[in-house]
């Protein structure tokens, strides 16, 4: 016959519950047993009963050996000894959490801090720009009016003072385009008294070449066209 699966939950008969306590608390020692036995294992147990009955194991071999009369004690000795052992274990490793863990919650709480005062900064500027001002109180807005009027005075002064730089700059620059202007108003006056400067002999000279160019036997090509033998003055009939 096949075990029907037992659903796990609390069982509401009290002579059942009280039943499969003795057998599942006697099943549990023989396993506790049988396992420091079979791979020589140091076992505790510790069991309380609804009605608050005491039921422990203790692995220990010298109470296994031991008579009768002395094995509760040993019992009791083993079992405290047990303890002790996970305690001090309990306690090393909480004392050797490794360095990334500790760095982790250090992170995550700098993380939360900083999450928290990006939402007051969000909430902010949200009253900043007139939105969620439903929730503030009269002091809140005031407060807030006095922040947003010092606000928009530091920032007409930084555009005045960013419009005088600006336009001394012009000024700068108109200085120096009127003084580059003068110079090369200058410089026309002197090339025009040098070429005044210059003696009349030279232009005669030109003229005379000029003259002399035009007046060329090369100056003249004959462009007339002839078909045939070219007429002599020279020929009698």
């Amino acid at each position: 016959m096949v075990r029907g699966k037992v659903e796990l939950k609390r069982i509401e008969n009290t002579t059942s519950r009280q039943v499969t306590f003795t057998k599942r608390r006697n099943g549990l020692l023989k396993k506790a047993y049988e396992l420091s036995v079979l791979c020589d294992a140091e076992v505790a147990m510790i069991i309380f009963s609804q009605k608050g009955k005491l039921y422990d194991f203790s692995s220990s071999k010298s109470i296994r050996t031991a008579p009768s009369i002395h094995r509760l004690w040993l019992g009791y000795v083993s079992m405290r000894k047990t303890i002790e052992r996970y305690r001090e274990h309990v306690k090393k490793d909480e004392n050797c959490i490794p360095e990334t863990e500790v760095n982790t919650q250090k992170l995550k709480k700098e993380s939360a801090i900083i999450q928290q005062k990006l939402e007051q900064l969000e909430a902010s500027r949200r009253k900043y720009l007139g939105q969620d001002l439903v929730s503030c109180s009269l002091d809140e807005v005031i407060e807030l009016d006095s922040k947003l009027e010092h606000a928009l005075r530091t920032i007409r002064e930084r555009k005045a003072h960013l419009f005088k730089e600006q336009t001394e700059k012009l000024k700068a620059k108109e200085r120096y385009l009127m003084e580059e202007n003068a110079r090369l108003v200058q410089e026309t006056a002197i090339l025009c008294q040098k070429r005044d400067r210059i003696s009349p002999q030279h232009y005669v000279k030109e003229k005379d070449v000029i003259t002399r160019s035009q007046s060329s036997p090369f100056s003249e090509v004959e462009t007339d066209l002839f078909v045939g033998l070219r007429p002599s003055h020279n020929y009698r009939d």
